[in-house]
């Protein structure tokens, strides 16, 4: 039989091989969420922008459900496929895609029902509220596409095509890129022609998936038996992806908790409510496409960790864990000082007329993003966990940034310095999580060391 490219290829080829399509994927994502921002600055108005960033944790929460099952399925799926274990890594495929279906009509149903009380949970105010509902209503109804089309990815980079992979997702983020202008500005369909726009992208991606899974799996071949949830299956999916699900959730939490904050507290300074609200929604985009190159990395290379590690590599293993933080420590160092050295020529992509909104824009970019560039080592550390079977601890991993660190800021600091309080929590959480994260992953190579000298002797 031919040796699979995971165990003999050289690691920084192959990291490149499946880590390059994921960063094109996540950019191109992350892309699409500022170029939405951008048509509706141009086309709409602030508050408009302000209602996309106040529903931004649905699209937070989908995520946080496709990575919770797609993610963690698919890390035992590599480990199995190493271990030559095929049927095995059948059921998790199986299963995964019966647990997506599930959450995903959980979802719809809860978010649709209670729509206005979840945006008002979610921070709007009664001006944002006037475009918040129509354009939420409406990405409601991508709530399963978008799921099961995200979840999906995990399983097909794993079963050998990383850039089909990335396909699925491009192709929903070029439908919106294109189709938001023509929605907005050709059929004057206002906001809800761009939650439109990235519906019908997700059905799109969904179709692709679905082609890929009748047609084109290569390493196992799905039976009716397979959908069929199984208990164990469904913890091991669980606690494998409990870390990323808890680094989304907390970030949806955590995201809540500052637009609340930034309402509240915003409402005492000389910005106002609406302002920071849309501020930070627009800076937060920003940093979206910086980062999503280093969580490109991490997730593409979490088949190469987990085949190696199934095959008894650890060598390899932990090539790929050193390589990947070398690689986002230069982009997170890169991204940091492009934004410090020109965040007033940066956010005048969004059209925005208002100085206040320049102003406070910039405020949060030089005091939240001033650890930016330790942005690295805590998610690739947590991904790279995951990949090899930790789950607790890629779970703990995932927990310190929000949900020990930030959260605890947010609730606290804006108390004693007001609005600049919000601002501090993200430098101070940066910062925290990083330095955890060091000794973690200093842990993690030493123990993969001591695997490597038993397995020779």
């Amino acid at each position: 039989m031919t040796e699979n490219p995971l165990s003999v290829q050289p690691i920084r080829k192959l990291i490149w091989k499946y880590a390059l399509p994921g960063i094109v994927s996540q950019l191109v994502n992350s892309a699409h969420n500022i170029v939405d921002q951008i048509f509706i600055g141009w086309g709409i108005n602030d508050l408009g922008i302000a209602a996309t960033n106040v529903t931004f944790p649905f699209t937070t929460l989908m995520t946080a459900v496709s990575a919770l099952v797609g993610m963690g399925a698919a890390a035992r799926f590599s480990i199995l496929l190493g271990e030559k274990r095929q049927r095995e890594a059948a059921q998790f495929l199986g299963n995964a895609i019966t647990l997506l279906v599930l959450a995903s009509a959980i979802l719809t149903a809860g978010f649709s029902f209670f729509l206005r009380p979840t945006l008002y949970l979610f921070g709007a105010t009664e001006p944002i509220m006037e475009y918040a509902v129509p354009y939420a209503r409406i990405i409601c109804l991508g709530i399963p596409f978008g799921i099961f089309s995200a979840g999906m990815s995990y399983f097909i980079r794993a079963d050998g095509s990383p850039v089909y992979s990335s396909a699925v997702l491009l192709s929903g983020a070029i439908f919106n890129i294109v189709f938001d202008p023509i929605f907005l500005f050709v059929f004057k369909m206002d906001i809800e022609g761009v939650a439109l726009a990235t519906v019908l992208g997700q059905v799109l991606s969904t179709v692709l998936v679905l082609w890929y899974l009748l047609r084109c799996m290569r390493s196992v071949q799905l039976q009716v038996d397979d959908f069929r949830l199984r208990g164990h299956v469904s913890v091991t999916t669980f606690s494998l992806g409990i870390a990323t699900f808890t680094t989304h959730t907390l970030h949806t939490i955590a995201q809540i908790l500052q637009t609340n904050a930034l309402k509240t507290f915003g409402a005492l300074s000389i910005y106002g409510s609406e302002v920071p609200i849309t501020a930070a929604g627009a800076v937060a985009k920003l940093t979206m496409v910086f980062l999503a190159a280093i969580i490109g990395i991490a997730i593409g290379s979490q088949p190469i960790s987990g085949y190696n590690l199934g095959s008894r590599q650890y060598g390899r293993v932990k090539e790929v864990y050193r390589l990947v933080l070398r690689y986002g420590t230069v982009i997170a160092i890169s991204s940091y000082a492009i934004l410090q050295l020109f965040p007033h020529t940066i956010l005048q992509i969004f059209g925005s007329d208002d100085p206040l909104f320049y102003q406070f824009a910039t405020r949060y970019i030089r005091i939240f993003l001033g650890a930016l560039f330790l942005n690295t080592i805590q998610p690739v550390t947590s991904i790279f966990c995951t990949s090899i079977g930790k789950a607790k601890l890629g779970f703990w991993m995932a927990l310190i940034r929000q949900g020990l660190v930030m959260i605890p800021v947010l609730l606290i600091l804006p108390h004693f310095l007001g609005v600049d309080g919000v601002l501090f929590s993200g430098c101070i959480s940066d910062t925290v999580a990083a330095i955890v994260a060091f000794f973690v992953g200093r842990s993690q190579l030493k123990w993969l060391t001591n695997l490597e000298q038993d397995a020779t002797t």
